[in-house]
């Protein structure tokens, strides 16, 4: 069964920097694209990054690019986002997904609140 657990959100105030974590199992993480995507409040998912199965490809929405950074580390099964440079308007619940044989996987998310 595929689990994917995030860690790291929180309280961050305007121009700071949260780095998010997704634990990943019951899949073969090194063999699959992974995303981030985000809900805010009263809106819809957007998606955020995606990184290659072997990280050497990523690539981010437009808005975003040049303040976040997706990596992984396939070793440990895990997916990071660093976001620097945060907004109010990043405030979100950011998921971890991927695509398993054409069925979307997210976990529960992980609550990122911008605020002063």
């Amino acid at each position: 069964e595929v689990q994917l657990v995030e860690s790291g959100g929180g309280l961050v105030q305007p121009g700071g920097s949260l780095r998010l974590s997704c634990a990943a199992s019951g899949f073969t993480f090194s063999n699959y694209a992974m995303s981030w995507v985000r809900q805010a409040p009263g809106k819809g998912l957007e998606w955020v990054s995606t990184i290659s199965s072997n990280g050497n490809t990523r690539n981010y929405a437009g808005s975003l690019k040049g303040r976040f950074t997706i990596s992984r580390d396939n070793a440990k099964n895990t997916l990071y986002l660093q976001m620097n440079s945060l907004k109010p308007e990043d405030t979100a619940v950011y998921k971890c997904a991927m695509d398993l044989s054409g069925e979307t996987k997210r976990g529960q998310g992980t609550q990122v609140t911008v605020s002063s």
